[in-house]
């Protein structure tokens, strides 16, 4: 019954952050340079062609309004058209959102497991790794992902011929190729997200070596192993579930810039795309479901903090 409050509340606090976000956004794409009735008619088109077309989009009305029109489709699921291809705004990002999520959700299984294997590797160890663990934080947290991913399709793209230098192959079409596709990607969006659980494992299993259970464990002849894994890393893994759920929105910022790269028909090459073209009702509808995954992402946060800690689930 109390998770049950908790997401009620949770879910209930998130609306007015969809409104917010949603209505911040339309004034900040309206204040950008750029007119899609003009580039829809050309640069020669007459006057009364290019008023025709801004009526038919419905950018000749105040802007409030614009908004309340977006606004009261938006809340019966109906997110516009795009100005451009006239197609739904929903059929657009639902028909690229598996590529995005695939690459988030794989890029957070490899950051959490290469992150948390190489903290608590260097954990225990010291010496060497500790310092491989700050020189990987230090390179993940500074090399852009983008320039990450170039790398990676020189080496094993052009030259290797490992894996394909571009495009997506669905699931459902070939999961070898699927996973081929992937390969490349996720290890450059995967960078930094390993070099920040990495560090955060180590820093956070060091703290808790440092209990007095632990040492208490010790000198009644229990394992390292054991206290390690079956106590220590389970009394370390608050931060760390905070921490992941971090890396995973920083993902779908990361997203837009590796779907670039590798020409894969994502959400992030989709917002590129609307954000030049100045397409408003696509990226309204974008960042919709960007704030609802990010809304998301917290509950599942706040479930497993309450789920692992009692403290947290009282409060």
């Amino acid at each position: 019954m109390a998770i049950l409050r908790l997401v009620g509340r949770r879910l209930l606090s998130s609306v007015p952050l969809l409104f917010l976000v949603s209505a911040l956004t339309f004034v900040l794409v309206s204040l950008v340079p750029g007119d899609p009735a003009r580039t829809l008619v050309g640069q020669h088109a007459t006057a009364a062609q290019y008023a025709a077309v801004r009526a038919q989009l419905g950018l000749d009305r105040p802007l409030p309004l614009q908004y309340g029109h977006w606004l009261a489709g938006a809340v019966q699921g109906d997110l516009g058209s795009s100005l451009f291809s006239g197609e739904p705004v929903t059929s657009m990002l639902d028909s690229r959102l598996p590529v995005t999520l695939s690459l988030i959700l794989a890029g957070t299984l490899v950051s959490g497991l290469l992150g948390i294997g190489l903290g608590l590797l260097s954990a225990r160890r010291g010496g060497r790794l500790v310092r491989t663990v700050d020189a990987l934080a230090l390179l993940g947290l500074g090399v852009p992902a983008f320039w990450f991913a170039l790398v990676l399709i020189v080496l094993f793209a052009v030259r290797l011929r490992w894996f394909p230098v571009t495009g997506y192959v669905p699931l459902t079409d070939d999961p070898g190729q699927w996973l081929r596709s992937l390969v490349l990607p996720v290890a450059a969006l995967s960078l930094g997200g390993v070099a920040v659980i990495a560090k955060q494992t180590r820093d956070a299993v060091l703290d808790t070596l440092g209990k007095d259970f632990v040492r208490v464990m010790t000198a009644n002849g229990f394992s390292a192993r054991s206290i390690t894994y079956r106590h220590v890393l389970r009394n370390s893994a608050l931060p760390l579930v905070t921490v992941l759920g971090v890396v995973l929105v920083s993902l779908l910022a990361g997203t837009v810039f590796v779907e670039t790269v590798f020409a894969m028909p994502g959400l992030g090459g989709l917002i590129q795309q609307a954000t030049v073209e100045h397409d408003i009702p696509v990226i309204q509808g974008a960042v919709l479901y960007v704030t609802v995954f990010v809304v998301l992402v917290n509950l599942a946060v706040d479930l497993a903090c309450g789920r692992l800690d009692p403290r947290v689930r009282a409060a």
